[in-house]
Formats: structure tokens, sequence, C-alpha cells
């Protein structure tokens, strides 16, 4: 009887894990995290317009005028090229895995081991991720809600029933 509340614990973790981390990605897309990420990136901008900078002249009568001179450094400077945003291949048999191990470390009394699941897919993923700032964080934040769900189904499956 024990080997079923382990299967169905490990089956819980591991399928039940797929829409808790697809709702906490959803909840980091709403609009408000939007439109704080919209207010930040343009409070970096340059205020600088059309390639006209403003620069300040004195006269003789101690007037200052402002004159409209060509940034010729602006023009030379590319634009920043945009952030990639692909998505990371195998994420969800990666994900279905890394429940799986992390419930059966846990239930196995060994949580040492979730250490080694979290260098494993760190490492694995550090190529994809070191270019891609969007993919990072949405890497980080399915990550921790996947070992979340899975840590709390095994810790609750090994305190209630086993």
């Amino acid at each position: 009887m024990e080997a079923l509340w382990i299967a169905t614990a490990l089956v819980v973790a591991v399928m039940g894990g797929w829409p808790v981390t697809a709702g906490m990605l959803k909840l980091a897309r709403s609009k408000t995290v939007r439109a704080a990420d919209a207010a930040e990136a343009t409070r970096g901008e340059r205020t600088e317009t059309d390639g006209l900078a403003l620069t300040r002249t004195e006269t003789p009568a101690s007037e200052a005028i402002e004159v409209e001179v060509e940034a010729v450094e602006a023009e030379a400077q590319p634009a920043p090229p945009a952030p990639k945003t692909e998505v990371l291949r195998g994420g969800l048999l990666i994900g279905c895995l890394e429940r799986a191990a992390v419930a059966v470390a846990i239930l196995a009394g060994q949580p040492v081991a979730i250490a080694y699941v979290v260098a494993i897919k760190g490492l694995g993923r550090y190529p994809e991720l070191k270019d891609t700032p969007a993919a990072s964080e949405r890497f980080i934040i399915g990550t921790l809600a996947s070992m979340l769900w899975a840590a709390s189904v095994a810790v609750l499956a090994k305190a209630l029933l086993l």
C-alpha cells in the first residue's frame, strides 16, 4: 500500500507541477509587470530627439540660448540590439524530470540530491541563458515554481501518508 502512495505522490508532483509553473510564468507576464518593465525601459532612455542635442551658449548680454546641434556621435553609434526572447527547448520534459527527481529525493530522505538537480539544470542551460535575459528570468521563475511544487507534494506525502 505504501508503494501506491509513493507512486501517487510522484504522479501528483510531476504532472501537477505543469499547471503551477505555467500559472507562475503567466503571472510574471501580467499587465502590471509589463507596465513596470516598460516604465523602467523608458526611464533609462536618452533625452535626445531625432539625433539632435541641445547645447547652451552664452551671448554677450549673458543670456543663455539653446542651440540645436547635430549629434554626430549619436548617429555613429548603432542602436543596441533588442534582447533575444527565444523559448528554451525541452522545457516541459526537463521540468517533469526535475520534479520527479526532487520528489524522489525527498521521499527517499536525501534532500541533498536536490542540489545536484539544480546544478545539472543550471550548467546544462548556461550557454542558452547567458545571452538571453528574458529566457533566464523565465528559467528562474519556472525552476523555482516547479521545485517548490514538487517539494511541497513530497513533504506533504511523507508527513501525512508515510
